[in-house]
């Protein structure tokens, strides 16, 4: 008996199709988690068993294994990838101090704990303003043996939006191998390294912003399935209010930073307790001496 989280493909891909494999293997019985959303599939890989003579047993545990994999799903059914926000604050909700100071937050294990997200993550997102400020690299920074896996550590794609085509080919960002894409609705970029494929969107109401839901769709096209966001109030709070955010990865710390201090979101469109946003905890731990909660947006 095989037991797989996903109906075996029956289409030629990457890779041969596993449908095929089970068969030539002399496979009698096929326990599967969840059909595959993907249209290519779609119940052809459990016709294809039965059609061999393999007994099949289907969507045995499907909610389960639609959370190890939420972002394919997402992208096959809805044509946008999972998007996850983590962010890190003081007890009061507060990112930075008013002069941008925030280095650090939150402690090494919290730190050495969004390494984790971030290698599971198709890409990493930034705005620029986070990028002209902290100028972070948005790498991957542990080993294959630290984060347990065999082979190579595999770098996501970095992405970058930069509206008004404010940041440098020197940037962190943008050195270093790897697949690098920008998104602009500016004409012209400061861009001359050659492994950065800028992307030009226009935004519909003729401002000079990047249309948030046409990047997520084209991150999608590209086959990206989790997209893992390291930005400020302003672009997290815009995807929030786009209801384009799937889930949010909080580390607080226990200290205070004052009210003067910069806020996780920015969400000026909420006025009253009924305007309020509601998440769902789905899992909360401590991780060195901060608390980390994986949270889930629960839109109207």
């Amino acid at each position: 008996t095989a037991y797989v989280t996903l109906e075996p493909c029956s289409h030629h891909g990457r890779t041969p199709p596993c449908a095929d494999a089970l068969v030539a293997a002399g496979v009698a019985h096929v326990k599967i988690g969840m059909r595959d959303p993907n249209p290519c599939v779609d119940g052809g890989g459990i016709a294809r068993l039965r059609a061999a003579g393999v007994s099949v047993e289907s969507e045995i545990l499907a909610n389960d294994a639609r959370a190890l994999n939420p972002g394919f799903a997402k992208r096959m059914e809805q044509g946008l990838p999972w998007v996850r926000v983590k962010l890190a604050a003081s007890l009061d909700g507060r990112t930075a101090m008013a002069s941008g100071e925030s280095v650090w937050i939150t402690g090494d294990a919290a730190r050495r704990d969004v390494q984790f997200w971030r290698a599971r993550a198709s890409c990493i997102l930034s705005g620029s303003g986070t990028v002209l400020h902290d100028d972070p690299a948005l790498n991957v920074r542990l080993s294959a043996q630290e984060l347990g896996i065999d082979g190579q550590v595999r770098q996501p794609v970095r992405v970058v939006l930069d509206s008004r085509s404010r940041v440098p080919s020197s940037a962190r960002v943008m050195q270093g191998d790897g697949d690098i894409l920008l998104y602009t609705t500016a004409e012209k970029t400061n861009i001359n390294n050659g492994s950065c494929e800028v992307v030009n969107l226009a935004y519909n109401s003729g401002d000079d912003a990047v249309d948030l839901p046409d990047l997520l769709r084209d991150l999608a096209k590209r086959g990206m399935n989790e997209v893992h966001l390291e930005a400020g109030a302003t672009l997290c709070g815009a995807l929030l209010s786009q209801a384009l955010v799937d889930e949010i990865v909080l580390y607080t710390a226990p200290h205070l930073m004052g009210d003067s201090a910069k806020p996780l979101f920015h969400l000026p469109h909420l006025h009253s307790m009924r305007d309020r946003l509601s998440l769902t905890i789905q899992d909360l731990r401590r991780v060195g001496n901060d608390i980390r909660l994986v949270l889930r947006p629960q839109y109207p």
